[in-house]
């Protein structure tokens, strides 16, 4: 199982270089992928920001209560 309990933190770590994303969740890999290689999308049309090179990180749920803490953002080599 990839998440934690109820009440127990779950761990995620997202690392981004260039156009490639990897995803970890509690030190399970659950993507890693180079959106600049993607060819089919959702309703036949490109997501607007699948190019861009700057940006902004965001957070969302799927509707259900969600906390976060220990957030850090940097710059990696």
């Amino acid at each position: 199982m990839l998440l934690r309990p109820v009440g127990e933190w779950n761990l995620q770590e997202v690392t981004v270089k260039g156009s490639r994303i990897k995803v970890e969740l509690n030190g399970t890999v659950i993507l890693d992928g180079d959106v600049a290689t993607v060819t089919e999308f959702m309703g036949d049309r490109p997501h607007p920001g699948k190019d861009r090179t700057s940006g902004f990180f965001g957070f969302a749920d799927h509707g259900d209560l969600v906390q976060y803490r220990q957030i850090y953002i940097r710059e990696i080599d």
